[in-house]
């Protein structure tokens, strides 16, 4: 279980890096799930909200848990915006495991987008 979260530590860190050299700073979670939103939404860089940035943060952990099965994307709304449908309650982890929860979504969702390997 401890080389599992190390390997977690250790490939995060490594993600952040590599969004450091594309996009010029070293993301912590929120800038990372907020790329993903921007990303899942499609529009290009554009100037959001405080409460967009919310929704776009809310796409993101829709998009990434949608792999395991926890969220299926049910369609765009007429500015296109995805919205998702929850398919299963999410476990209910103490506060550091749900980031490492997040995290191993994170990683998974930047392999399949082939920007890690």
């Amino acid at each position: 279980m401890h080389h599992a979260l190390e390997d977690i530590t250790i490939r995060w860190l490594k993600l952040r890096i590599l969004l450091k050299e594309r996009f010029g700073i070293k993301p912590d979670m929120d800038g990372i799930l907020l790329l993903i939103g921007v990303q899942e939404l499609g529009a290009g860089p554009q100037t959001f909200t405080k409460e967009q940035k919310q929704d776009l943060m809310h796409i993101a952990v829709c998009s990434i848990l949608s792999s395991s099965g926890y969220y299926s994307i049910e369609g765009r709304d007429e500015e296109g915006w995805p919205h998702f449908k929850q398919l299963k309650a999410l476990p209910d982890y103490q506060l550091i495991d749900q980031e490492n929860f997040l995290k191993d979504h994170i990683l998974l969702y930047f392999q399949q987008q082939k920007f890690i390997d």
